[in-house]
């Protein structure tokens, strides 16, 4: 797993010497931090969509909870970004040195859960969006592989654990 992580992250760190893929990354990563990116989506839902305000609301906080939830396990598990002996070259800097779990690809994989269940359009546009940006941190080579895969699950599972409370009590799909 370790030598497999190393590898997917340098094929796509390498995809950053475009700069133009590495400019996308780096916009991606710089929207994505803390959340805000998702945080702005979901007040921007409360704001548009009066008739469910409570629930994007709801889901706002799911998304915030989630980035809560990945930051903690940062702080017990205390991997160490690719650097150094990796020869991965950053192409940004970052809030903290702890890699796992990612906290973009936590509060995306959130988003794209809570939105997705409130609009027909957040399930067309966030999915890909999110994507995007849990890529982004590989390509400016600050995430292994498996920090964000297990960022998007614990945002996946954070928002669907509380995807009841989001919806007012009601059960959803």
């Amino acid at each position: 797993m370790h030598d497999m992580d190393h590898r997917l992250l340098s094929a796509l760190r390498d995809c950053g010497s475009d700069a133009r893929v590495a400019a996308a990354a780096r916009a991606l990563s710089w929207a994505g931090e803390h959340g805000a990116l998702w945080l702005a989506a979901g007040l921007a839902g409360a704001a548009v969509d009066r008739e469910r305000r409570g629930a994007w609301l709801r889901g706002t906080a799911l998304t915030a909870a989630a980035h809560l939830a990945s930051m903690g396990v940062k702080r017990v598990v205390r991997r160490p970004r690719p650097g150094g002996d990796t020869g991965v070259e950053p192409l940004v800097r970052t809030a903290g040195r702890h890699s796992f779990p990612s906290s973009h690809a936590t509060s995306a994989a959130a988003a794209t859960v809570a939105y997705g269940a409130l609009s027909p359009v957040g399930a067309r546009i966030v999915p890909p969006l999110a994507a995007a940006m849990c890529v982004s941190r590989m390509v400016v080579g600050v995430h292994y592989p498996s920090d964000v895969a297990a960022g998007a699950a614990l945002g996946a599972l954070t928002a669907r654990v509380g995807s009841a409370w989001m919806n007012g009590g009601r059960k959803h799909g």
